[in-house]
Parts: structure tokens; sequence; C-alpha cells
């Protein structure tokens, strides 16, 4: 595959595209997205988007996240996961501003972890996360009612991935817990696990699953899912008693597209194929799968790939093409790379930090104008803190 040519993804009804017309019946999920693609963005912005940043010099800090658009990632200071890019930003005090592009839990996560002289601006605030969106602070707290009545509370030790609100982060440093990446859930898992008898883990229930059942030996019996929607979570007092993961009822859209026809389809339209998925997949997905990891893991395994190695990538539309650009490349090892499924959606609500909407954000800090603060409470940043230094204090 040369850089030139484009990646073999096929439009269709189904097609799960930014701002398409459709949803996707084989999706957990369906993601609608109305409206038109939208036009390219205009080529006078990049010199106002430079220009601002010059403007701006060492007062202003930019992250972007992977699963950004090419024309943002372009004006990033650092790229990275969620976690990385908050404690990249806190590392940063001299930054009077962070612009975080990537969604609403990172700006939350960054706004909890810099000091109270910085200021953390998200440059469009519908940029959300449905799988945070899937966990809210009541829902959770009627779940721990539903946990306390089953007479199982006391020994649970709630798990929080990244991905989710600063108010589910809080909640779990309240009752104990700690929250995890996608790097680092197993030994997230095995510190709860000598902590308590069981483990709440909100809000991915595939990341969870797939931890327990993969990393640490679990069967798929160990884990049931506690549906939010339903009277005590769908679920007997027995059912949670036994249990030793309690997965909260939440995905992501994006990696739960992903299915066991993608990998077989892939296997016999590319032979010699590596698969390499996101923990966020489907558990059939995972095990399916040649290799998974987070999305640092995903980068450093295709940049250790042997030259001429093929590779079908399960994860966010962005960053596989990017990938596939890159190490298309002779200098880079002229590897194949391409998409597990032809018809795989990009991540609607990242998509939403535009050009137009950072060149907006970085001219307002300009002119002296602070736009789309993010802030957390200081009661919901001292329990989220508190969880989040568990987690860097993981062993």
């Amino acid at each position: 595959m040369s850089a030139a040519q484009p990646l073999d993804v096929q439009p269709t009804p189904l097609a799960l595209l930014l701002l398409g017309r459709e949803a996707d019946p084989t999706s957990e999920r369906g993601v609608e997205c109305p409206g038109d693609l939208p036009a390219p963005s205009d080529p006078d912005l990049v010199a106002r988007a430079r220009a601002a940043k010059e403007k701006l010099g060492d007062r202003v800090f930019v992250l972007g996240h992977h699963y950004q658009r090419d024309e943002v990632i372009e004006f990033a200071d650092v790229t990275g996961d969620s976690f990385k890019l908050a404690r990249d930003a806190a590392a940063r005090p001299e930054a009077e501003y962070i612009v975080f592009c990537g969604v609403h839990f990172m700006a939350e996560s960054a706004d909890i972890l810099t000091a109270d002289t910085q200021q953390v601006v998200l440059p469009d605030l519908a940029a959300g996360c449905s799988m945070a969106d899937m966990a809210s602070a009541e829902q959770v707290a009627e779940c721990w009612d539903v946990l306390t009545e089953a007479g199982v509370a006391e020994t649970t030790v709630p798990v929080s991935y990244m991905n989710s609100s600063a108010d589910i982060k809080a909640f779990t440093g309240r009752h104990g817990g700690t929250i995890c990446t996608s790097s680092n859930a197993k030994r997230a898992l095995e510190w709860a696990l000598k902590e308590g008898e069981k483990v709440l883990f909100l809000p991915d229930q595939h990341l969870g699953r797939n931890t327990a059942v993969r990393d640490l030996g679990m069967a798929l019996d160990d884990c049931v899912v506690y549906n939010p929607h339903k009277p005590n979570g769908g679920l007997t007092p027995e059912q949670l008693r036994d249990a030793t993961m309690i997965l909260w009822r939440g995905h992501c859209s994006v990696h739960g597209r992903f299915s066991l026809d993608s990998v077989n389809e892939v296997r016999a339209r590319i032979p010699g194929v590596n698969v390499l998925v996101h923990p966020e997949c489907k558990h059939e997905v995972v095990a399916a799968a040649d290799q998974v990891g987070s999305t640092e893991h995903i980068i450093r395994a295709l940049q250790d790939a042997p030259p001429g190695s093929k590779w079908a990538i399960g994860t966010e539309l962005n960053l596989v093409r990017r990938l596939a650009h890159r190490f298309a490349a002779a200098s880079e090892g002229g590897k194949e790379i391409v998409f597990l499924d032809r018809t795989v959606c990009f991540c609607s609500t990242m998509n939403r930090i535009d050009l137009p909407h950072l060149v907006w954000a970085l001219e307002s800090l300009a002119q002296g104008t602070v736009v789309n603060r993010i802030e957390v409470d200081a009661e919901t940043e001292k329990y989220a803190k508190i969880a989040l230094e568990r987690m860097l204090a993981l062993p």
C-alpha cells in the first residue's frame, strides 16, 4: 500500500461515518449522525490558527487525542491517549491555558490534575462521550444501594475506567476504589481483588470482561452485567453474591461495531494479516484477535512490526488512517494497514473538535476571552483526585 492509496473502506447504508445519515442495527447501540459530511476546512483557518497560537506562545498548551482529525493534530503540542494527555498538562504549570482537543471527560481529568491557576478549554462543549454518558451519578448511586441490599457492597471495590465523568470518578474515590486505563486495567483489578472480594467495573463492560477473563483467567460465568435500565440492574441477589465481576452495561459505540465476522472476513481477504484490536471490543472479537492492546500499545506494535507485515486494526478511524499513511512509507517498513471493518465509524463526538472550533478557541484566548472553560467543583475534584492518585500508586 502506498501513501497515496485510499484505505479499503466502502461506505454503505450501514456505515457509521462522521455526520452521516444512518444508524447501524448490528452495533450494540446505533450512532445517529444527522446531516451531510462537512466541506473541507477553509485553508485560511490554518493561517489563523498558527497566528493565534504564536501570539499566545507558552501561555497555551494544546493537547490532541489520537482520535482527532489530522487538521487538529497538526496544532497539538503533544498527542496521546486521555490519561497521558492529562498528565502532560499537569507537567506544564507555566501554561496558563490548556486547550484539550478531545472529549468532555478528558478535559475534566485535565482540570482535576492541573493547578488552580490553569484554565482548561474544550473547543466544542458538544464533544462528549457516549460511553461516559452511559453511567450517571444517580444510576451508580442506585446500583450501590442494590449491592448494599444484596449484602455485597462492603466487599465490593469500584474500578472506573478513565472514560467516565468526574462524578463517577468521585464516586469511585469515596468508596475506596481506583481509576484504570486500558493499559493498566489488569493491575487495577489485581489491586481491587486484594482490597475486596468483588469489583464493580464502570462504565465499559467489555474492558472489564476482557481483562478479567483474558488477563486474570476468570471464567465468563464469574461476570454479570448490571443494567441500570432494569429494576435491580436485572440481577438477583444470588447472582450478585456469586459474581466476582459486576460489569456496568456500557460500551464504546465505535469499538462495539467490530464483530467476529469482521475478523473472519479480513483474514479471508488478506492472507497472513495480523489482527490487532482495542480491549473495548466485544469479547469474541478480542478472543479471535492476534493482539489486544490500548491505543498506545497499537502504535508501538506497528512501530515494532517487521517490514512488509500486514495488519488489520480494530480502533477509531482517524487513528488507523493516520497510521496507515505513516507506515506505508518505505522508510517505515512499507507495512500494510487496513481497518478491521470496512464500514467502521469515526468517533462522532471526538470529531466535533474541528479546525473552526479550535481557531475560535485560540483566537478568543489571544483576545483575552476564555471560552468553554471546563471546571470541576471542589468536592467532586477532591474525591476524583483520590481515585486518580490510587491509580498512580498502583504497583
